[in-house]
């Protein structure tokens, strides 16, 4: 019996290999290369960014909060997968699956990837909301992109966003307890023309 998880991945997946721009724009948007250097370029804009000194360092704090946010995802998802190796789709469906990206080896759940691009922005949506919307939009799209691309459940997905939104909770308690270091780290770096 199929569940209703393996029913919509197949869905979003039956259309992969229908029209190969579409294909390649998917592949592109949702590689490892493409989307984490526009995330990289959007966190250096927004530790830069600010009209003032108060709004700059509240942007360089919530750019501290995403990449820890960051940082526990991974480890939330390294941790989990030590213990459930969900089989990926391409593996579980061989001969019903469009896999049009390279078989990652590690497990399906929850999904790494939108795990990291979801603390991203939920670690910058904290203290931006406007700002965080925004970065929300390219994990949403890697995230589809995953489905579509045959390497990810959408419960996967579901399953990483929880995972960032832990991860981020977690991040925010240990920026908290560990300050003044925060602190110090900004003051040092403007003093080193860094921020």
């Amino acid at each position: 019996m199929i569940s209703v998880d393996e029913t919509v991945f197949l869905w979003i997946n039956g259309l992969a290999g229908k029209i190969p721009t579409i294909d390649g724009i998917i592949r592109v948007l949702s590689c490892d290369i493409f989307t984490p250097a526009v995330m990289i370029l959007a966190l250096m804009a927004i530790w830069f960014g600010g009209r003032d000194q108060v709004r700059r360092e509240r942007h360089q704090r919530a750019v501290f909060c995403a990449l820890a946010s960051m940082g526990f995802a991974h480890l939330i998802v390294a941790i989990f997968n030590a213990f459930y190796d969900r089989p990926r789709p391409f593996e579980a469906f061989p001969d019903q699956v469009n896999l049009i990206f390279y078989p990652p080896t590690d497990p399906s759940f929850p999904s790494n990837a939108a795990a990291a691009f979801f603390a991203l922005a939920i670690g910058i949506f904290v203290f931006n909301r406007k700002l965080g919307m925004i970065l929300l939009i390219p994990a949403i799209i890697v995230s589809f992109g995953r489905v579509y691309m045959g390497i990810h459940y959408p419960l996967d997905i579901i399953g990483g966003f929880l995972v960032a939104i832990v991860a981020t909770s977690v991040a925010l308690l240990v920026l908290k307890l560990a300050e003044p270091i925060p602190s110090w780290c900004l003051k040092l770096a403007r003093k080193a023309y860094l921020a």
